[in-house]
């Protein structure tokens, strides 16, 4: 029924706005696939706004059952394009799991995740959180609240298992990051074992995002990390507690890309710009006038054929604020960003962070040079084919100039240490010295033999 709609509708606009459209398309019926989270969000819109229209584009997009499927699907081509996690595109061009040379031109968001624990959990780490004059939790919650539960679950013979979405994923990177802040070990991979839970205090596991409230609801895991409509989700069935969200973790931090195999894009060059300047409009839309759209966003994701969660649950994160505890609504207008602070950027800083992490927890085996670390990232985030779509735009006066970073070398500035929970600044430019910062993960040449750390 979308590509019926869609095809209606880019006939009747052949007339008017996507008449106008200067490239000369190499492919016009696409089908991008995407995971039920609110980050989609600039897909939904581009469709749903008409934007993929006035690029001349009929796109038809399917919800898929898991990252690996969707994944497999823009390998081998039935999907176009895809919602990414921002590890998957490098993972693949690196080799680890299924390999393929996977590019992104365009980044979806910033934050947008949180952690949630159960109701039991929570209970056990109030005790150790500082409290506000007014007796709520005090924000950001460090996970060394978390460390004497956890001590307790392991001397009564539990193990003490947390869920992810996928090895490759934010959520693992982040839930690792923030167990590894407050000094609890979440455990490492080799190439002979792909668990990651070599030598961990938590044990981590996947299980796909629509699914955690579920799988917590019924004890098989005490606590995870996901993006929204699932954290909130737990609050409205009240069944957890998130502790922490990303935003309070790493302050505007990388989240889901907008990934094509660069097969495609070397067939299809104008095809991707086309596709790149529907999804910078709609996160343009996404974010202007201080988010005054995203009422409109929320019901549109509420749809069955998008995130299909309730209204009320999507707005809990999506229009300004989050709730933690029933009731214990915090403002955090920054949550969800679309387009602000270059958000829809890819920075080449972003993608070394991602393999920082993949190193930092065995994924990468081996100690790697900085130059390795930059040329993957460049192999990978394509930030000429968003600046070139971006110029598009400007020329056809449709977004402003002062929007977009032209002069960037693909390099952020230096994150400060004051917007991370673990207080260590990282610079992209230096991913070596900033894995000799972390306290617990691998540096140097250690690498991870058996159940061991050599080196």
């Amino acid at each position: 029924m979308k590509r019926i709609a869609a095809l209606a509708l880019a006939t009747t606009a052949l007339t008017s706005t996507a008449a106008l459209a200067e490239l000369e398309l190499e492919k016009d019926v696409l089908t991008f696939g995407f995971i039920k989270l609110t980050d989609m969000a600039p897909l939904a819109v581009a469709y749903e706004q008409g934007y993929f229209d006035d690029e001349g584009l009929f796109v038809t997009l399917e919800a898929q059952a898991n990252w690996k499927v969707l994944l497999d699907g823009v390998i081998s081509g039935t999907l176009d394009g895809a919602h990414m996690l921002a590890g998957q595109p490098l993972a693949a061009t690196i080799g680890f799991g299924t390999e393929a040379h996977i590019i992104t031109p365009f980044s979806m968001d910033l934050n947008g995740n949180g952690i949630t624990v159960s109701n039991e959990v929570w209970e056990l780490m109030k005790p150790n959180i500082p409290k506000m004059d007014d007796g709520r939790p005090m924000h950001p919650i460090s996970a060394s609240a978390l460390a004497p539960v956890v001590e307790k679950f392991n001397s009564e013979g539990k193990p003490f298992n947390m869920g992810m979405v996928f090895p490759v994923s934010t959520h693992n990177y982040e839930l690792r990051y923030w167990l590894a802040a407050g000094g609890l070990h979440p455990g490492y991979y080799s190439p002979e074992n792909v668990t990651g839970q070599i030598g961990a205090d938590v044990f981590l596991s996947v299980t796909p995002p629509p699914q955690m409230p579920a799988t917590l609801e019924a004890g098989t895991i005490y606590g995870y990390c996901v993006g929204e409509p699932w954290n909130q989700q737990a609050v409205f069935k009240g069944i957890g507690v998130p502790v922490i969200t990303d935003y309070q973790l790493w302050r505007n931090n990388p989240e889901k890309v907008f990934g094509i195999s660069a097969e495609f894009q070397a067939e299809n060059p104008n095809t991707t710009l086309a596709v790149t300047k529907a999804l910078i409009r709609a996160a343009m839309w996404l974010d202007e006038n201080d988010n005054a759209n995203r009422p409109e966003a929320v019901e549109i994701l509420s749809r069955a054929e998008y995130v299909g969660a309730d209204y009320e649950v999507i707005a809990n994160s999506m229009t300004g604020f989050f709730e933690f505890e029933k009731g214990d609504k915090r403002d955090i207008p920054d949550f969800n960003v679309f387009f602000r602070y270059n958000a829809t950027y890819p920075f080449y800083s972003d993608a070394v962070w991602y393999l920082t992490q993949m190193r930092r927890w065995g994924q990468i085996p081996e100690a790697k040079p900085d130059s390795w670390y930059d040329e993957v990232a460049k192999s990978v985030y394509k930030p000429e084919i968003y600046l070139e779509a971006a110029r598009l735009l400007v020329e056809e006066g449709l977004a402003d100039e002062a929007d977009f970073p032209w002069d960037s070398d693909g390099y952020k500035a230096p994150t400060p240490a004051a917007d991370i929970i673990d207080g260590i600044e990282y610079d992209g430019r230096f991913p070596n010295a900033y894995l000799e910062s972390l306290p617990i993960g691998l540096k140097g040449e250690q690498i991870v033999v058996g159940t061991d750390v050599k080196g």
